[in-house]
């Protein structure tokens, strides 16, 4: 809380950023470039700018923050819970200050005025308070069936319930000023006048009302900028009162908790706070780790409680532009491509305000050294950060990367596009050849895949950490607050181990929900003969690729599975084309059930080309396998697996499990949604649905958008497709439909809930002909939580079901665990019922929902989300990724995408 800085005088004074305090790490120092931009033959690189290597074109180049254009460079919004960048002290501020109370009309602050009421976008109302719940569930929406246990929960409960009366303000600036420090400072000089109050950048809550200001009557407090002398004018506006159970009245407790992160001496970075002195180096990897902590206060159902997630931060020892560099230095062909493809996606660091961005793109048309328009006088980037932040940029030339805002930021008034410097951007998170390398990813995990006793240890003491640091005592103490000591108890129940059916026998998923050890000698419940297929091969490796198949035939033979010899096709090199020429010739002349095709190493160019062909100007069902696997000590669980993959593409299906009787005869969809980063502002949206009562046959279809409403009607569209080729095979439609939607963050639940929702029905009801005849449940199915459960001090098994304490009264909600986790802490999935006529009860829907994740045929043992889910990811994935078109639909009634 901000009112706690010691008292200051009316006396001449400054607020200022000076040496960072002892208890924070420095900034991360930009690394030297390993290499100049500058103009060369044939340098694609060297930024168009004119002759005296500068632009000043202010009409293409956006300014940095304050300018108010569209495209600035990153000078980023503040975190709205107290960001203090190194470099600037918290109580370093002697202030020059003057009230001056400002009738209507008489706005100093620069920034665009708000409504009456209005707020950023962080102040809107979230997803949690918004109700969902449907009619039926109002009484009760937990289960009864499974075993009762007792487990506990990553949350500590709120013992205090304040009764507070608070005022809420709109904070303004005349100069705009992201550096969350500064903006603190800057109000705090003017604690005598405030009294008591809590800040987080933009909203201001006071225990007492600011005298002769109302929502017509504005406050204005001037204070001087050490930085660079200029007297600031912040300009104070009611919003309104803030009592118990407004909305807005839990963001005070997330306020609180985030001033005592930082009384822990934790360091913001981006969003969440990091212990950077407890850091974790990993040097023959160039990365550090950084343990911090995620801390949510929220609403649930017999309480408020403060969820608490151990978590870590890579923080990679390489700025943008040293990576910029070694790419230069390799002399690509497509030197503009290659630093592309190696950048885009990334999610960087910027140190001088420690917030983080995603690079979306890189502008080799501007450089450090191009001008924009600030307050009507001509300014290069170069200037305005040696100007702003004291940074002088060591390479003119670089290109600048591009960040889209967030749509919460967008919401909250920032602008849309943002330049970012490469050399002030440091590298975060793992770039996807830093994922498939085996020894760095152990070192990683030795680290972060902690087990359920250690997450209870390091959340018991990060709970003593805030009981005893008086400063944190002092701030809870101070709002009446008060944290439990020990973890929340949670009721749950263990649902009964899963009979997986196969042809002739029913075999128990066990415990651990895992019967791969009973695939090879068990029927598959439906078969395809597969007599009609090629294996196209490298000619190097075609000897090893016949003895596979061989074995691939027998561990076929095992499970009645019945597989004819393939004709072989031997090329003599494995480039894309090569491929792309054999698919073509053979599909010309023939009509094959399925294609195999050997690659010598993963290569997405040639995977891509393979399955363009396969997939939309041949429709084939087709396998792609490594050549490597040949050689595999366990080649024969490779190729039972292999096997089962073929089978499901050409119509079979290995396994099920009985559905419970008051389910019916049901249609079960999946949704998902992937970024297509071939084409920028364009999402593929993946349907698969649930074609006979078995769930052995599934319909699917892509469609591809740009916005969520055209997103929508496409799900509509579809679902009626699919309804349509149901009744085609079954004469005869479902009794109701049961669509798990993933992909949906918390903010586009309100959209979902919206829009999706009865887009949906209304197409089904126009194709059933009255809204009474569709029986819908739609379910949200979200996997990355922060929730964390433990029974008895370990992970509990697969089959657990938590629907009370934990979850949200605003919600029809639970968590199902599904899997079972040798290493580390296993991650339930949460799921949240936005509409629901379908007429199932909630022990029906849970165990439902529980023996889908049986289903999916890659696996022989249980995943996290509903099969449906799990294809509609791996279809979406597919055209996202790799084929960039729609599927042909001659494959829709396959599973070919697996």
């Amino acid at each position: 809380m901000e009112g706690h800085t010691r008292p200051v005088g009316r006396g001449r004074s400054k607020a200022r950023g000076g040496n960072p305090p002892p208890t924070h790490q420095p900034p991360p120092q930009p690394m030297q470039p390993q290499g100049a931009w500058a103009r060369r033959p044939g340098s694609a690189l060297q930024p168009d700018t004119g002759a005296s290597g500068s632009s000043s074109s202010s009409s293409s180049y956006g300014p940095p923050p304050g300018a108010g254009r569209s495209i600035r460079p990153a000078t980023p919004s503040s975190s709205a819970h107290g960001d203090r960048p190194p470099g600037v002290s918290r109580s370093d501020s002697r202030p020059t200050s003057a009230v001056v109370p400002v009738g209507g009309g008489g706005d100093a602050a620069s920034s665009a005025t708000m409504g009456r009421g209005a707020m950023r976008g962080r102040r809107i109302i979230n997803s949690d308070s918004l109700l969902t719940r449907p009619q039926h569930t109002k009484n009760s929406k937990s289960g009864t069936s499974g075993r009762t246990v007792k487990m506990q929960a990553n949350y500590f409960k709120i013992l205090s319930a304040p009764d507070w009366c608070l005022f809420q303000y709109r904070v303004d600036f005349s100069e705009e000023e992201d550096r969350m420090p500064v903006r603190k400072a800057l109000l705090r000089l003017h604690k005598e006048v405030l009294g008591t109050y809590l800040f987080d950048g933009t909203v201001l809550y006071t225990c007492a009302r600011l005298p002769n200001v109302t929502e017509d009557q504005k406050l204005e407090l001037a204070s001087m900028r050490e930085s660079d002398q200029k007297m600031i004018i912040i300009t104070i506006r009611l919003v309104g009162d803030l009592v118990k159970g407004d909305p807005h009245y839990l963001q005070l407790y997330n306020i609180i908790m985030r001033r005592g992160l930082e009384h822990l001496h934790l360091q913001l970075v981006g969003r969440n706070y990091f212990d950077a002195k407890a850091r974790v180096l990993i040097p023959e990897f160039q990365f550090e780790l950084w343990p911090g902590y995620l801390t949510t206060i929220r609403q649930h159902e017999c309480g408020v409680l403060m969820g608490v997630e151990v978590t870590h931060k890579v923080m990679r020892q390489q700025t943008i532009i040293s990576i910029l560099n070694d790419i230069r230095r390799s002399q690509p062909r497509d030197l503009p491509a290659e630093c592309k493809r190696e950048v885009i996606g990334m999610t960087v660091l910027t140190g001088y305000n420690n917030n983080t961005y995603r690079v979306d793109d890189i502008d080799f048309s501007v450089n450090p050294q191009t001008t924009f328009k600030k307050k009507g006088e001509e300014i290069s980037y170069m200037d305005y950060y040696q100007q702003r932040y004291g940074i002088r940029i060591q390479n003119p030339t670089q290109p600048l990367l591009l960040s889209r805002s967030t749509v919460r930021d967008r919401r909250a008034g920032k602008d849309e596009l943002v330049y970012l410097i490469p050399e002030l951007c440091r590298a975060t998170g793992l770039t996807d050849s830093m994922k498939t390398d085996f020894n760095l990813m152990r070192a990683m995990a030795n680290h972060t895949r902690i087990t359920p006793r250690v997450r209870i240890e390091k959340l018991m003491a990060f709970n003593e950490r805030l009981s005893r640091e008086p400063n944190v005592v002092r701030e809870f103490t101070q709002w009446d607050l008060s944290l439990a000591r020990q973890l929340v108890d949670v009721p749950a129940r263990i649902l009964p181990t899963e009979t997986v059916m196969f042809a002739r026998k029913g075999i128990s998923a066990g415990e651990k929900a895992d019967w791969t050890p009973q695939l090879r000698n068990s029927p598959l419940l439906v078969t395809a003969k597969l007599r009609d297929w090629f294996c196209i091969v490298p000619d190097r490796v075609s000897g090893e690729a016949q003895d596979f198949i061989k074995g691939l035939i027998k561990a076929a033979a095992g499970m009645e599975f019945h597989i004819g010899n393939p004709n072989y096709v031997q090329l003599r090199n494995d480039s894309a084309a090569s491929y792309a020429q054999q698919l073509e010739d053979i599909m010309s002349k023939n009509n094959p059930q399925l294609v195999f095709c050997v690659s010598m190493r993963p290569r997405a160019d040639v995977y891509s080309a393979i399955k363009k062909i396969c997939c939309v100007d041949r429709p084939v069902p087709s396998q792609v396998f490594l050549s490597k696997n040949f050689r595999s000590k366990g080649v024969m669980s490779i190729a039972t697996k292999v096997a089962i993959q073929m089978n499901c593409k050409i119509g079979g299906a290995p396994w099920a499990c009985q559905l419970s009787k008051g389910v019916g005869e049901v249609m079960v969809v999946g949704f998902d949604v992937c970024h297509d980063p071939n084409q920028k502002g364009t999402d593929i949206g993946a349907m698969v649905a649930s074609l006979n009562r078995g769930l052995s046959r599934y319909y699917s279809a892509v469609s591809r958008h740009t916005t969520n409403e055209e997103l929508s009607n496409d799900f509509g569209v579809n679902m009626v497709k699919a309804v349509r080729k149901y009744h085609e095979l079954n004469r005869t439609f479902p009794e109701r439909i049961i669509i798990y939607r993933d992909g949906v963050g918390d903010g586009q639940i309100p959209f979902v809930v919206e829009h999706e929702v009865k887009t949906i029905r209304k197409a089904l009801a126009e194709f059933y002909g009255s809204p009474e005849q569709v029986r819908m449940t739609f379910v949200l199915v979200t996997k990355r939580i922060n929730t964390r459960f433990f029974l008895n001090g370990n992970n509990p098994p697969p089959g657990t079901v938590v629907d009370d304490v934990v979850t949200n009264p605003n919600r029809y909600d639970f968590f199902i665990v599904a899997q079972h986790v040798g290493q580390g802490s296993v991650s339930p999935t949460a799921y949240n019922v936005i509409d629901d006529n379908g007429g199932m009860d909630v022990d029906t829907l849970q165990a439902t929902t529980y023996k889908l994740t049986h289903m999916y045929f890659n696996w022989s043992g249980t995943v996290r989300v509903p099969a449906p889910c799990q294809y509609a990811h791996k279809l979406a994935f597919l055209v996202s990724q790799s084929i960039h078109r729609k599927p042909s639909t001659h494959l829709d009634t396959l599973l070919y995408f697996l």
